[in-house]
């Protein structure tokens, strides 16, 4: 880092580094034992939010400089916040992570292709639906072309890193531009209504994993809701608040609450663990706006995840069937650090007939997906990874459920990698649900029909 970047850099720390944040931490280590990066570096302080927060305040204080070391400290974590919920100070670390990165990117001269990439993906692709829409179309395009079958067949794969190989197998069956083009905006209750909610669609969640998004409003309808999708909503702005992008993450946060604000609802429900995490932090994220900061609170407030609102609906009472099977849970970090939401999701999977639930040893460390981590970090996500895939073949379980996108990419890598894809499988809490409450009622619902039409 060259003298002139790391004085930027430096002056920046001191004017917007959160000080009194930096000044909670009482380096008393509770959090070592939670940290994946902590753990898994061979207890290296550096990898620790201890160590991390120590860096921060040392180049606030002047008496380091901000070097690459103290980035490559930064870049290793992942960011997942389970030192938060163990934290007796209460220090809030994610904030002061995405502060301390976004002052580092800002000012740190990158090569051109790195330019280039972040540029594209961050400013350029994922703010606008459409776009999302035409890039995964291209993903939908090389699956169905015979592309992938050729691709897979000549061993051009093999010329990728191990880690993006297996990747590219888990990856969903990609909808059709059409269907990802042809959203409803409004649904109507199916059951007598019992609450008017929001639902945010996201933008990942919105096109690769579409139906999931699908089987999300599907069971809103089961337990009642009618469902307002506003038009103008986009993505949530988690990966570039996560990657130095906090300027563009706010413009982001702005264009969601104004979609939302006259929907009128009781709740804005999420299904992405991340994306909620980082939507309840709106009012933190524009605190200091006086235009923004009490309609970005109000907004965050309203935010509740899928599994807290059916649970509140009282739908793990429905009548719930799987075929008999082992299930366990892999937290997702920012669900339960960020939304505080653990118990909802194991309620929900207790209440599935014919299964029996195991509780994973760590089911709340972090799998290393972390957004894009296991892409620019891969030693260190793979290296998580083992440990996670332990813990899951402990439990025997069948069916591997989580509650984000990365999480569920992450798990699906992890049982291929494993080599246990014949025996295991990882799925979306919501698609897991939706399967066990239309086994039972749609069977109902159907015999029920034939048995009027006897009479």
């Amino acid at each position: 880092m060259k003298t002139a970047e790391k004085q930027r850099i430096q002056q920046q720390f001191q004017e917007k580094m959160d000080y009194d944040e930096l000044l909670n931490c009482m380096r008393c280590g509770f959090c070592l034992p939670s940290c994946p990066t902590y753990i898994e570096s061979g207890k290296d302080e550096a990898h620790s939010p201890r160590g991390r927060i120590a860096l921060m305040k040392a180049v606030v204080d002047g008496d380091i400089e901000p070097d690459d070391d103290v980035k490559r400290s930064l870049d290793m974590c992942l960011g997942c916040r389970a030192c938060e919920p163990v934290c007796p100070s209460g220090v809030n670390y994610g904030h002061l992570l995405e502060q301390a990165r976004d002052i580092i990117y800002q000012n740190k001269k990158t090569s051109a292709p790195i330019r280039a990439l972040r540029s594209v993906t961050l400013k350029g692709m994922f703010p606008y639906h459409n776009r999302m829409v035409q890039m995964t179309g291209l993903l939908g395009f090389y699956q169905r072309s015979g592309i992938q079958d050729f691709a897979r067949k000549t061993g051009l794969m093999n010329k990728l890193p191990e880690s993006m190989q297996l990747m590219e197998k888990v990856l969903p069956d990609v909808p059709t531009k059409k269907v990802m083009r042809d959203r409803p905006t409004y649904l109507e209750p199916i059951k007598k209504q019992t609450k008017r909610v929001a639902f945010f669609s996201g933008c990942l969640m919105d096109t690769i994993f579409l139906p999931t998004n699908d089987a999300t409003t599907k069971l809103l309808q089961y337990a009642g809701c009618e469902i307002v999708i506003p038009e103008t909503q986009g993505c949530c702005g988690a990966l570039q608040g996560h990657s130095g992008e906090r300027d563009q993450a706010k413009q982001m946060a702005k264009k969601n609450i104004q979609a939302f604000e006259e929907a009128d609802v009781d709740y804005i429900i999420t299904n992405a663990g991340g994306c909620g995490a980082f939507l309840v932090d709106y009012g933190h994220l524009l605190k200091d706006d006086p235009e923004w900061a009490a309609r970005a609170k109000a907004f965050s407030n309203k935010i509740m995840d899928i599994t807290r609102v059916l649970v509140e609906l009282d739908f793990h009472k429905e009548a719930l069937q799987l075929d008999e099977q082992i299930i366990t849970y892999q937290d997702s970090c920012h669900l339960k650090n960020g939304q505080r939401t653990f118990m909802e999701p194991r309620q929900l999977l207790e209440s599935i007939d014919g299964t029996q639930y195991v509780e994973m040893k760590d089911a709340d460390r972090c799998c290393g997906s972390a957004g894009i981590y296991n892409l620019v970090e891969s030693e260190m996500s793979m290296q998580i990874l083992d440990y996670k895939m332990k813990q899951t073949k402990a439990t025997k379980a069948k069916t591997v459920v989580t509650t984000n996108p990365g999480c569920l990419l992450q798990m699906k890598l992890g049982i291929e990698k494993e080599g246990l894809s014949d025996q295991m499988r990882a799925v979306h809490i919501v698609d897991l649900l939706l399967e066990a409450y239309e086994n039972v009622n749609v069977k109902l619902d159907a015999e029920d029909y034939l048995a009027e039409q006897t009479l």
